[in-house]
């Protein structure tokens, strides 16, 4: 089911690349010119194969951010990308004899974001495959396979082949994507990372897009973050980015839709990588965090809508359903379901300073967990598998002076001073507010295509209440 996707120099041939120019095109960009199909194909592959060098690239990339892209450019761009390396077939996967729709979810980051550990299990009980494709973390926000391999024996790299055998078994994956999907991708993000050209919508797009195109999946939803704890912190950037996004998947055939959510505060009440596991089995066992569940319901019903099942995820998530896939896909990947979780040797409380309604703003919670040894600075560090930070209480909660709110555990006792003071940092506690009514983070105007949205598009108020809000959705289909 797999197959190669012929590069760009493939296509056109020595002639086509001899009429192009990098400066030239570096120009045009910088000038503001809209860059035409073939000049999009040559400058990828070209970067691609090691003939423009990375400085060309990223004066490009440069370019790119001050003066941005079209639509046109940008879905360009992203099958360029795709076209770079290979791309897996799913067309024709089956499970049980039966052939069955592929589903997929990417999101944008944040923090205690373990919704995948809970939502791939889930969508596995229905049949469709779900091929999910995830990554490491880096800074603040934390990453599925971090957050996974806390799990004794169990391992993220997969064979293309492991990888269809275990989806046809088990209905679902979550494994790194190999080196051969989208490698002009990786190659650039590589280039933006340290030329401060990250945070540029085209870019962003086209990055999440052409890995999760290459994938082959069939549908696919977005949850699109925003607030202090996510990469777009304004909630116009983050409708911005999810628009171009679904313009994308959907101009390349996939069943493409997106839900912005809120991530002022952070999810659930687990910000480290065997926390959140720990809480994800929560979850799965019927109990857990209203917030985390909330949305991965909303979740779950994006996703079976796009492949066109009409289901109950909280049913089955109470039911036990989910929590025997969810054992199945664990060992599948070489882990044990029943192995206790690593547990921090070091472990210190936080207690509230007032008594008031308590606030916790995401990114301070993120670094907190970092600084305790859950992240990591730069790719390829090591992280503590037992460190993060626990919330005993939650955005909204109204707290007594003294109780005890966080902890934050650590592996090294030398990282705690400096966790516990960021996560001091972090906490508000109003003495003079009510604690808000009783709300979840399910779409309070359900799921037309184009969106609910209670605030109005685009509109940058504050979020009150929890993280996973949805505060706007949009299809494709």
């Amino acid at each position: 089911m797999r197959r190669g996707v012929e590069g760009a120099a493939g296509r056109r041939g020595p002639t086509a690349a001899r009429r192009h120019d990098a400066v030239r095109i570096i120009e045009a960009k910088r000038d503001g010119r809209e860059l035409d199909d073939d000049e999009v194909d040559w400058i990828i592959d070209a970067f691609t194969r090691g003939e423009i060098v990375p400085e060309q690239m990223s004066a490009l990339a440069m370019a790119i951010y001050f003066r941005g892209m079209s639509d046109r450019e940008i879905s360009r761009w992203t099958t360029a990308m795709v076209d770079s390396g290979s791309r897996l077939d799913l067309a024709g996967l089956t499970r049980g004899g039966r052939r069955v729709p592929t589903v997929d979810k990417h999101s944008t980051g944040g923090v205690g974001d373990a919704i995948t550990l809970v939502l791939t299990p889930l969508l596995a009980t229905w049949d469709v495959a779900v091929p999910q494709l995830s990554g490491r973390g880096l800074g603040h926000t934390g990453g599925t396979l971090d957050k996974l391999e806390a799990i004794p024996g169990w391992r993220a790299d997969l064979t293309g082949d492991e990888m269809l055998r275990i989806l046809s078994e088990v209905g679902a994956v979550i494994c790194a994507a190999g080196a051969d999907l989208a490698p002009a991708d990786r190659a650039l993000y590589a280039l933006r990372d340290v030329t401060g050209t990250v945070p540029s919508i085209p870019l962003i797009a086209s990055s999440i897009m052409s890995k999760k195109i290459a994938e082959g999946t069939g549908a696919l939803v977005l949850d699109v973050k925003y607030g202090s704890g996510a990469f777009m912190t304004a909630r116009a950037d983050a409708e911005e980015l999810a628009r171009v996004m679904v313009g994308i998947g959907t101009a390349a055939d996939v069943r493409t839709s997106a839900l912005v959510t809120a991530m002022h505060t952070p999810l659930g009440r687990a910000v480290g990588n065997a926390l959140e596991v720990a809480e994800a089995r929560e979850i799965l066992a019927g109990g857990g965090p209203a917030d985390m569940i909330d949305l991965t319901c909303a979740l779950a019903e994006e996703m079976l809508a796009a492949v066109g099942i009409d289901g109950d995820p909280r049913d089955r998530l109470a039911g036990g359903r989910a929590m025997d896939s969810y054992r199945a896909i664990i060992a599948a990947q070489g882990g044990d379901p029943d192995a206790e979780l690593p547990r921090a040797a070091n472990v210190e409380e936080l207690r509230a300073p007032a008594g008031g309604v308590l606030r916790w703003d995401a990114s301070g919670v993120g670094r907190a967990s970092w600084l305790s040894g859950a992240g990591r600075s730069r790719p390829g560090q090591s992280v503590d598998p037992a460190a993060g930070v626990m919330l005993h209480r939650v955005e909204g909660e109204q707290v007594r002076a003294g109780e005890v709110i966080a902890s934050v555990h650590a592996g090294d006792a030398a990282r705690i001073p400096a966790a516990v003071a960021e996560l001091g940092n972090a906490l508000t506690v109003d003495a003079s507010a009510a604690a808000p009514g009783a709300g979840g983070g399910a779409d309070p105007g359900g799921a037309d295509s184009g969106g609910a949205d209670p605030g109005g598009a685009g509109a940058d108020t504050a979020v009150v209440g929890p993280a996973g809000t949805i505060v706007h959705r949009l299809r494709g289909w």
